[in-house]
């Protein structure tokens, strides 16, 4: 007697090629994500830009990142445009230990909501005590 095996169905054999397509789809994404949020390729920056990224989001009330900068000692510039606020923040990087500073310029909608701030880098000054 001779047995034939069912071979398996289409679906089946597709499942894995879905899956492997569905990942890198998803992580394409996420990395897509991760660079719109991003405000500075200069990778001494990366861990200033995580923090304002994440503490002072769009929208944020120009209030409140007056507050957060000055509370942490930053120095902030009025300029003349009363919709941009500049400020020097200065990092440490817990892992290196290496500083970085940052001029930061915040830029703000009619309603003193922020929209999106830039990084450029600074001269790192000496920390005062």
């Amino acid at each position: 007697m001779i047995h034939h095996r069912n071979p398996a169905p289409p679906s089946s054999n597709l499942r894995p090629f879905l899956m492997l397509a569905f990942a890198v789809l998803l992580s394409s994404l996420l990395a897509c994500g991760c660079r719109r949020n991003a405000h500075t390729s200069d990778s001494r920056l990366q861990k200033i830009d995580e923090m304002l990224n994440t503490q002072l989001p769009p929208g944020t009330p120009r209030a409140r990142v007056e507050f957060f900068l000055s509370s942490r000692g930053y120095s902030i510039e009025h300029s003349s445009d009363k919709s941009s606020l500049v400020a020097m923040v200065r990092h440490v990087d817990t892992d290196t230990l290496q500083p970085a500073t940052a001029r930061v310029t915040f830029r703000f909608d009619a309603n003193e909501k922020l929209l999106s701030y830039d990084l450029q880098s600074a001269p790192d000054a000496p920390l005062r005590p």
